[in-house]
């Protein structure tokens, strides 16, 4: 039986990052099934054709919306995109995507789901989210406890859902941000499923506690969060990033749950290995 083909979307515009590392690692969890390739779309403002049967489009810098309207890489992304509803709409041979806190963000918008903002202040760090009815019922989420953690670094958010369009698209809200009782602002959407093979997040599922911990233990990384965070909120990064009952699940479960269920899908029968 040929091997699965998966492409993955950077859309970090050529910045090194925590993100792409962590989405290779548990990609190559199942390097035994998978080949993948990966797409540096707002560098080459190219992305992958519908030859690939997976596709991971990552999180990115910047306001999602910046180049709406406008012959850039957005357009071509959003062409993609489009270009997979279409075939799932008319094939039978579905392909799966999941898309990541940027990726997410423009989707959102692109399919009129709800609004797109900057935030009052970013939000940095991990933090609590609560899945809704139809996430506790979603096979990715339904075995996360309610609250699950999750890596969250994001200026924008998703809120004011359009639920005409929910209901048009069939599109379903699996998770709400924190609660903040104190907070008198609308709970961001932080996650999303479109169908079956299509599902998205506004938090980072990828993120390794180890990886993440070292990263943020370096001597640079560590003052330039205090700078810009204080010294309290690198203190609380370290504290969760060390729990081993908060992010270390939601990166267990999330998207390598993503990834044996789509290669069932497309490879009955197949047995899936994926370390851990």
């Amino acid at each position: 039986m040929s091997r699965l083909r998966l492409a993955i979307l950077d859309l970090y515009n050529g910045i090194p990052n925590q993100g792409m590392r962590c989405i290779r690692a548990i990609v190559e969890q199942f390097a035994d099934r998978i080949d993948y390739e990966v797409f540096d779309v707002r560098v080459d403002g190219k992305v992958p054709d519908l030859s690939f049967d997976i596709y991971i489009s990552s999180g990115g810098p910047g306001d999602p919306l910046a180049g709406e309207g406008q012959e850039g890489w957005e357009e071509v992304w959003n062409g993609w995109l489009d270009g997979i509803y279409a075939h799932n709409a008319s094939s039978p041979n579905r392909k799966f995507v999941f898309l990541i806190c940027h990726s997410f963000q423009m989707a959102v918008h692109h399919f009129g789901l709800a609004t797109v903002t900057a935030r009052k202040g970013i939000s940095f760090g991990t933090f609590p989210i609560h899945p809704e009815l139809d996430g506790k019922e979603d096979v990715l989420f339904g075995p996360l406890e309610d609250p699950f953690w999750a890596a969250d670094f994001r200026r924008y958010q998703a809120i004011q859902p359009v639920m005409e369009r929910f209901e048009a698209t069939g599109a379903k809200i699996l998770a709400l941000e924190k609660i903040r009782h104190h907070v008198a602002l609308e709970r961001a959407i932080m996650a999303v499923r479109w169908s079956p093979e299509i599902v998205g997040v506004q938090f980072h599922p990828e993120a390794d506690p180890e990886g993440m911990l070292a990263h943020f233990s370096r001597p640079d990384i560590k003052q330039e969060v205090i700078a810009d965070h204080g010294r309290e909120k690198w203190l609380q990064i370290i504290e969760d990033l060390s729990h081993p009952e908060r992010i270390s699940k939601t990166h267990d479960a999330i998207l390598p749950g993503f990834l044996e269920r789509a290669i069932a899908a497309l490879a009955p029968g197949t047995p899936v290995n994926a370390a851990g």
